[in-house]
């Protein structure tokens, strides 16, 4: 809504799953969500220190809770949906941005099987079961009071996912998998006012990234893909989720948007 001071995106009233939710993009996402007036739930794998000083420096379980999930499977999803209905009574948007990145680079032919299906499982199979068991939830619940929307769900893909990244390619095939997934889903999912859209992050500033940032000939390589010569921050990324979880985005379903400063133009 338009406020005097310019444009608000807000999420006030809304209730949110953002799943990677204690550091990096998914931190950040929190926080955005919970300064935009949403309640969140957020999950965390072993990093407990950090759920809970960012759900202290969000105002408290009121506004901001966690739940300890290792999302690794479809089934694994389900329990998360239901704390979230059960801690605030609804589900409006679910944002899908855990996932892993092997950091090693591996040819394919060297590449363990336990690997490949480990990624997958991570970043495919549980992101299946979120959408799966939120989706459910939405239907269920109906649009709220003065909403056109019955629910907002933002997969956070890669660069990797549209161009590819030699030695990675079991990263690269399961967010290639959630890019067609949101195609699929957009329209599947339109007539139940479902809205389905995906942040596509290239190098962003995260704990994932920080060794391959370390290393000198890697930073220099990285940097040398990216037009606008750095890499992204959390914040960043945050943003444009943000956006596609409001109303201003009420006419943009099955879209891509590529955050990562021209480099899946040049790849």
């Amino acid at each position: 809504m338009a406020s005097a001071s310019g444009v608000a995106l807000s999420l006030r009233g809304k209730v949110a799953i953002i799943t990677g939710g204690s550091r990096g993009i998914g931190a950040a996402t929190v926080r955005m969500f919970v300064h935009a007036g949403a309640k969140v739930i957020f999950n965390y794998h072993k990093a407990k220190a950090n759920a809970e000083k960012l759900i202290a420096g969000c105002g408290g379980d009121s506004k901001c809770f966690a739940v300890q999930a290792e999302l690794s499977s479809a089934e694994a999803a389900k329990s998360l949906v239901d704390a979230a209905v059960s801690q605030f009574g609804r589900l409006d948007c679910l944002i899908a941005n855990h996932g892993i990145w092997p950091p090693q680079d591996v040819p394919v032919d060297a590449m363990d099987i336990e690997q490949w299906r480990r990624t997958m499982a991570v970043n495919l199979d549980s992101v299946f079961g979120l959408i799966k068991y939120a989706v459910r939830q939405m239907k269920a619940q109906g649009r709220s009071p003065g909403d056109s929307a019955a629910g907002r769900i933002v997969i956070i893909s890669s660069t990797a996912g549209q161009r590819g990244e030699a030695f990675h390619c079991d990263y690269a095939a399961s967010k290639g998998a959630v890019i067609s997934m949101v195609k699929g889903l957009s329209t599947e999912l339109a007539r139940d006012g479902i809205y389905v859209n995906c942040v596509a992050p290239g190098w962003v500033m995260t704990d994932m990234s920080q060794p391959a940032m370390d290393d000198p000939s890697t930073r220099e390589r990285v940097l040398s893909t990216i037009p606008l010569g750095r890499i992204g921050t959390p914040e960043e990324i945050a943003a444009p989720i943000l956006f596609l979880c409001t109303e201003y985005a009420g006419f943009i379903t099955g879209e891509i948007l590529n955050v990562n400063g021209g480099a899946v133009l040049v790849g």
